[in-house]
């Protein structure tokens, strides 16, 4: 079967995260590190992406979906956001442009062979600590777990998200599902609740989906950092995570990376 494109996705990029310690999603300091202007968080990214898999594939993609997005250049808050995409046997290209430059790359498809997701016990769990310490090398070393307090999403926060990142299809609403860049998030939440950080990115990500949480699902992550190493004079940190919905039940499985600490405020201290 040939290469065809699908139709396109649209919207007014909004930063969702105004309010997070992530000061990257400020104006102020992100000008500061060379942006024009608020940065757009990655997972909000993702969420525009994972519009066209959903609208192509339905539930087979949220249950038994994969994909996997690039952050390659900023999106900013109150830009228009052009997520595009072309499918070549089962398979979409994704990408997402802004002002006429590409943001984001990456692909989705469903799995044909349905393999059983991980033991949620193949990671361990944990909790984060009282006390934060500042991220370092020891404080993100590998091996180091990374576990979130539970999250449960009502009804509220799932409509809301949904308006604030323009999704329309109807999945979500009629059937109380939480959004994949929802589930996103909770790798987010990883770091943040576990170290305390100055400006940071979220460079990539990659998933596998094995079931639909719902509003009202307790949902809470286990991760493991696999590396952290030093890149282009940038400190990133890459773990492996498993959100988990009741405490029994493997929602995704996630590979994060991020840059903890750029090399812009390096430079700057």
């Amino acid at each position: 079967m040939g290469a065809q494109q699908l139709a396109v996705h649209e919207v007014v990029a909004v930063n969702t995260a105004a309010a997070s310690e992530n000061k990257i999603h400020d104006a102020s300091i992100a000008r500061k590190l060379g942006y024009h202007e608020a940065v757009v968080p990655g997972a909000t990214i993702y969420a525009y992406m994972a519009h066209i898999p959903v609208a192509r594939w339905g539930h087979a993609w949220l249950q038994c979906g994969e994909a996997e997005c690039r952050f390659r250049r900023p999106v900013y808050d109150g830009a228009i956001v052009r997520v595009t995409a072309i499918e070549e046997n089962n398979r979409l290209a994704l990408s997402v442009e802004s002002a006429g430059i590409q943001c984001a790359t990456g692909y989705a498809f469903v799995r044909d062979d349905r393999p059983p997701a991980r033991g949620i016990h193949t990671l361990p769990a944990s909790v984060p600590p009282h006390e934060r310490p500042m991220a370092s090398e020891a404080s993100l070393a590998v091996g180091t777990c990374l576990g979130i307090a539970p999250v449960i999403i009502d009804e509220a926060m799932l409509l809301n998200y949904l308006d604030a990142i323009c999704e329309t299809d109807p999945i979500f609403r009629t059937e109380k599902a939480v959004h994949p860049g929802q589930i996103l998030q909770l790798a987010n939440r990883a770091l943040l609740q576990n170290v305390i950080l100055g400006p940071w990115i979220h460079l990539s990500s990659k998933l596998r989906h094995y079931a639909i949480a719902h509003v009202g699902n307790e949902l809470t992550l286990r991760s493991k950092i696999s590396s952290n190493l030093v890149v282009k004079g940038h400190a990133t940190v890459e773990f492996d995570a498993i959100v988990v919905a009741d405490g029994t039940r493997t929602v995704a499985e996630i590979n994060y990376v991020a840059i903890w600490r750029p090399r812009q405020v390096i430079s700057e201290a």
